[in-house]
């Protein structure tokens, strides 16, 4: 496979250059530290030729007649590039530039970067996060990171400060595909919700995908999460170190191997660690929530090394350990750890224009949740992944094509509502090959591709043709679109009438299903797979009124054609004679619907930023039996951001953040019974034994929670030290004004537990 994929590749090249103009490539890269600087302006002076850096810094300008050219990179912060070359007919010039930094922020900034791309790329629901836009969030605890941040994205539900989970456009979170540096990153949120696993400060660039993502992403029928960690400081040992009322981090940046000249050949690493002791903090800091303190810990390792080629290749190994725990009294007792190791690597032929990316990893995920008169639930996941991409340039079109593998073996044991087992050991095995090709017919852009991915444990292939298409009506107004069919093979097993919803146990999708399934008009179709599928259908416009202030506006509705789930309704062990599916089998196939409008507004300029999204959706499931609004199923969801730099030099900043969303569907409680379990047959003593309390459960998801809404500021300062070390200062407060919003209600208690109240927070920071 291997050898065919490098022959038609050179194949590939030998076609798209006929035509005899040169090629113009290479990386840009930041003069101080060597790391590279994405999403910039590299063009021709005088000419229409021009590209922007991708997330590696890497640029390609195709399709370059012969002559003298003066080669231009802008970037903000930097100072402006400016080199002259010369271009052969049929050359391949390769061009490593160095920006260095401005010594003050110009008050004017250019965005052609930003409008290049939003013209010439479709782009639909994808979100571009860097440091910089995580940092404009109020840093609750006194810390930023991409949790808070993906809770202001369009199309994103998030269920709470306490055990949160993220739910993208009616998908549950199994259906997000999270990846860091290339490894699969299984669960990547700490069960307080409010932090990730990932630390903001090694943190390059992450793409959110939210739907209608191409054919290089597969494996997922919702939502991608890809996030790029930087290199590390080529030339100068680097780092900051942090600690706020919630925990404290440290992460450093060590040169290795030097370069022995500008842009020559390295060697680099980082290291980050973070570590949460808000169990520890919490009974002096807020005690007022609770004497015994907030239950929550986790601790995050990761390190990378990273080798760099005189010519922009290069290769990178890493490793990582994440551990979660939280120890709810007389609720629950739960602990999760994530372990993996791997590398990727970018190659640059010297002849041809292509792009070669490769990656490989592994890693092992376990949870185990113990509940107070229940049996325990435990989940294990471990697996591999790894794929090999080619990336040709010509012109404002581009070509990509490559092939990835995935295995993994799930160990779930888990007991259902009516004390049944549901329990699972399954290897599974997964090939897949994509081929994707974006061409621009004037104001016309279109991006086609395709995948097709053979779960080869099932025997089940899977045909995934995707579309996407954008039109530039002028320069300030565009309309896109994108469609595509999607599938999944891993399922989760959680219970909808979970009280705390922090148990993340994952599952291979089942054998044992229905033959065949009812869906909600009546219609009766045979069931060929155990597969997830859904179809999304996304449309959308891009307004840009002025250079600064501009609308996106998108329209989706995915279809979800084959759900599998835990059957909530299981009574019976073995089947038998005449008895319903529905009451014996471990899983069952729902299907479903969600639908919605996203807008967001940005207006952006150096001292001040404003971010407002609105979101409108609905999600509907049936299980054959009934249809139901699932737990996550927001209805209207509001998020205000701003953030505003002041003071003579822009020393100060202020952070806010409102947040307001509808409630979410619960099950109401209309009574409750004694429960025997008859351990000892027709010989129970049911006169003189007491039995458990049982529940009875009103219809499914029936009722509303009330509103959500919550305030959270942030008042930052930084002092600098020396020409290379700063200190940041900062008090915040999250839930302003102390909305009591609901956690959860203890049915047998009959009390009602409230999510975060009104908590201050504080933190240092020095950056050396």
């Amino acid at each position: 496979m291997m050898r065919w994929l490098l022959t038609f590749s050179f194949g590939l090249f030998s076609l798209l250059t006929l035509a005899q103009t040169g090629t113009i490539r290479g990386f840009v890269y930041d003069k101080a530290s060597g790391e590279p600087i994405i999403f910039i302006n590299v063009y021709l002076e005088g000419t229409q030729l021009g590209t922007s850096t991708d997330v590696n810094g890497y640029y390609s300008i195709t399709k370059v007649p012969s002559g003298d050219y003066n080669l231009i990179v802008e970037a903000l912060g930097y100072e402006k590039i400016s080199e002259n070359l010369s271009v052969k007919s049929g050359q391949i010039l390769n061009k490593k530039l160095f920006a260095a930094q401005e010594a003050k922020l110009l008050e004017t900034f250019d965005v052609s970067a930003d409008r290049a791309e939003a013209r010439n790329e479709v782009k639909m629901s994808v979100q571009k996060i860097t440091p910089k836009e995580i940092d404009k969030l109020p840093s609750i605890g006194g810390e930023p990171d991409i949790a808070q941040y993906m809770q202001v994205l369009p199309g994103v539900v998030f269920t709470g400060d306490q055990g949160g989970q993220l739910y993208i456009r009616g998908g549950s979170p199994v259906q997000n595909k999270v990846m860091m540096d290339g490894m699969i990153v299984y669960n990547p949120f700490h069960s307080i919700g409010l932090f990730s696993v990932f630390d903001t400060d090694i943190i390059r660039n992450a793409d959110i995908y939210t739907g209608g993502f191409g054919a290089e992403y597969g494996g997922r029928i919702s939502s991608i999460m890809d996030v790029t960690t930087i290199d590390g400081n080529q030339n100068e040992f680097e780092g900051n170190a942090s600690v706020s009322t919630f925990g404290a981090k440290i992460n450093a940046q060590i040169p290795i191997s030097k370069p022995k000249k500008i842009g020559g050949a390295g060697v680099t690493s980082i290291f980050s660690a973070k570590h949460s002791y808000l169990d520890q903090s919490s009974r002096v800091l807020y005690e007022y929530i609770d004497p015994e303190g907030l239950p929550f810990n986790f601790t995050d390792l990761y390190g990378k090394v990273t080798f760099n080629g005189e010519n922009g290749s290069k290769a990178n190994i890493f490793g990582l350990y994440y551990d979660d725990q939280v120890r709810y009294q007389a609720v629950s007792d739960l602990n999760w750890n994530n372990v993996g190791v791997g590398g990727n690597f970018i190659l640059i032929p010297s002849s041809s224009p292509v792009l070669i990316e490769g990656n490989f990893a592994y890693s092992s995920y376990q949870i185990r949740l113990q509940e107070e008169n229940l049996r325990d639930r435990t989940s294990a996941i471990n697996g591999f992944n790894g794929g090999l991409g080619f990336t040709y340039f010509k012109g404002d079109d581009e070509i990509k094509y490559g092939i990835e593998i995935i295995g993994f073996s799930t160990d779930f044991y888990y007991f259902n509502a009516a004390n049944r087992e549901v329990s699972q050991q399954e290897n599974t095995t997964e090939l897949a090959g994509y081929i994707r090709y974006k061409k621009k017919f004037g104001n016309l852009v279109i991006d086609p591709s395709f995948r097709i991915h053979y779960y080869a444990s099932l025997s089940t292939p899977s045909f995934e043709p995707r579309f996407g298409a954008k039109y530039n009506v002028t320069d300030n107004f565009r309309l896109k679109l994108a469609a595509g069919v999607y599938s999944q093979n891993l399922i989760a097993a959680n219970s909808d009438r979970d009280v705390v919803n922090l148990f993340n146990g994952f599952i291979s999708g089942p054998s044992t299903l229905q033959d065949e399934v009812t869906n909600i008009n009546g219609e009766v179709r045979e069931v060929k797979h155990s597969l997830q599928k859904a179809n999304h259908f996304i449309l959308g416009a891009e307004i840009d009124f002025t250079r600064r202030f501009s609308l996106n506006v998108e329209g989706y509705y995915k279809r979800f054609t084959q759900l599998t789930n835990i059957n909530r309704n299981k009574v019976f062990d073995n089947p038998e004679p005449g008895l319903d599916p529905y009451l014996y089998l471990d899983y069952i196939i729902e299907t479903g619907d969600a639908y919605g409008v996203d807008f967001v507004f940005n207006y952006d300029l150096p001292s001040i930023n404003l971010y407002a999204v609105y979101s409108l959706g609905k999600t509907v499931r049936w299980d054959g039996v009934q249809e139901y609004s699932p737990v996550f199923d927001r209805r209207h969801n509001v998020n205000l951001v701003g953030s505003y730099k002041f003071g003579k030099t822009r020393l100060w900043e202020f952070d806010v953040r409102w947040n307001m969303g509808s409630g979410f569907p619960f099950t109401q409680t209309q009574g409750f019974y004694e429960q025997y379990t008859f351990q000892n047959g027709t010989s129970t003593d049911i006169i003189n034994t007491n039995g458990e309390l049982g529940i009875v459960y009103g219809e499914l998801n029936g009722g509303r929670l009330p509103y959500y809404h919550r305030l959270d500021m942030t008042l930052k300062r930084e002092i600098i030290l020396s020409t290379s070390s700063t200190l940041e200062a900062n008090i915040g407060v999250t839930n302003a004004y102390n909305r009591e919003n609901i956690f959860y209600f203890d049915r047998v208690n009959f009390e009602r537990v409230n999510q975060l109240p009104f908590m201050p927070s504080a933190g240092l920071k020095v950056n050396f």
